[in-house]
């Protein structure tokens, strides 16, 4: 049976004892009923797994000691999902957690022109990060950022493959598994909101050099779409 797994944002392994946050320590002495000299794993998120053992089993305060590190480089091809916010936060939060667990390198969310959610904690949004991390048995954080206008983001978007998916038809799309080339690179996958792209971010999109793509005969939500694309971009 592995050993639990906690997430610490930063961890100093040179450190005499290292302290749970408040939060962590009451899971580990009041949830798991951990004691003195049992082990745990602990990630930055940075690629870094370290195992520790309990040294004080404080439930506010558990203190840790390192006795091993594990580094994970990261993966060179970074998988990138662009999506626009909904108006159901809870079906943005499913994306989230799922888009984590299969592995997606960055999610950006987007404000595009047929958004209608604005509020956006990105607080919360980390925190389910962290948590499908942890579940996952992963050691690098998926990468948020706070919501960003599309054309801004679209003409500062430097990855080495770029997709749009959209519905719109008029033009033969590219299945995006198909679509998608192996090797070390940046791919970045959009997806539009309730009611899709505008016809001015699609052709602003391809003006940028984003290769329209279909991600299958169906018409799917937006949080679907994410998550079929991430899947597509994860598994090749």
């Amino acid at each position: 049976m592995s050993l639990p797994f906690f997430y610490l944002e930063k961890i100093d392994p040179s450190a005499e004892i290292i302290y749970l946050i408040e939060e962590t320590s009451k899971h580990v002495v009041q949830v798991l009923r951990m004691s003195i000299n049992e082990e745990l794993r602990l990630t930055d998120g940075k690629g870094n797994v370290y195992v520790a053992v309990i040294v004080d089993n404080d439930r506010k305060k558990c203190g840790v000691k390192i006795i091993s590190k594990i580094f994970t480089p990261r993966p060179s091809d970074m998988k990138v999902i662009a999506i626009s916010l909904v108006k159901n936060n809870t079906r943005f939060e499913w994306f989230l957690e799922k888009a984590a667990e299969i592995g997606v390198s960055e999610i950006m969310p987007l404000l595009c022109t047929r958004t209608e959610k604005q509020h956006f904690r990105l607080d919360r949004m980390k925190g389910i990060l962290i948590s499908a991390m942890l579940q996952s048995q992963q050691s690098w954080l998926p990468e948020i950022k706070p919501p960003q206008k599309f054309g801004a983001y679209i003409a500062g978007c430097n990855a080495t493959q770029k997709f749009i998916a959209h519905c719109e038809d008029g033009e033969e799309k590219l299945f995006l598994r198909d679509a998608i080339k192996a090797g070390d690179n940046t791919s970045v996958v959009l997806i539009g909101p309730e009611g899709d792209f505008s016809k001015e971010e699609i052709a602003a999109a391809v003006n940028s050099n984003f290769i329209p793509v279909s991600l299958g005969r169906t018409r799917l939500r937006t949080e679907t779409a994410g998550i079929v694309a991430a899947v597509m971009l994860c598994s090749g």
